[in-house]
């Protein structure tokens, strides 16, 4: 009898909530350069993005993965995949932002963006949200929990 109820509180956790429900083992850092050369560490990195229902009416979405094109295909690479991106202002052919991902297997490949994005987080001074067409470069590495906590004070 309680399982059900405990899978209905999770759920309904998870929507409204979805940034603490996360597992803790998906928390990275991103260090990044924006467009006039600024160095930023940001901590907790995810992106944002806003689906527009109606006028009115918009859903939040915070995901750990780029979402890029590949053709008619939109692929979503894990922050744990990559190894650094480089953005270029506007991909020839699909005026969005041009990413190259290198991945940590070597590999690498230049996607136009799928969707205008954010990426938000923390940094030293409190949390911070930079536009994805702001950036030059990001490179992301995961923390592990202790790591994390030797940090905190």
């Amino acid at each position: 009898m309680i399982r059900p109820h405990l899978s209905a509180l999770l759920l309904a956790l998870t929507i409204v909530f979805p940034t603490c429900v996360l597992a803790q083992s998906n928390v990275f850092t991103a260090e990044t350069t924006d467009a006039e050369g600024i160095q930023l560490s940001v901590s907790n990195a995810r992106l944002y993005w806003e689906e527009k229902i109606d006028e009115t009416t918009f859903v939040p979405h915070e995901i750990r993965h780029v979402p890029v094109k590949h053709g008619a295909a939109t692929i979503n690479v894990k922050f744990q995949q990559i190894a650094k991106i480089l953005v270029k202002p506007d991909h020839p052919a699909k005026g969005r932002q041009a990413l190259t991902i290198k991945l940590l297997n070597g590999k690498s490949g230049e996607f136009p963006l799928a969707k205008e994005v954010t990426l938000i987080g923390q940094s030293d001074f409190g949390e911070i949200r930079i536009p994805m067409k702001s950036l030059r470069s990001m490179t992301f590495s995961k923390k592990s929990q202790a790591q994390r906590a030797a940090k905190a004070p």
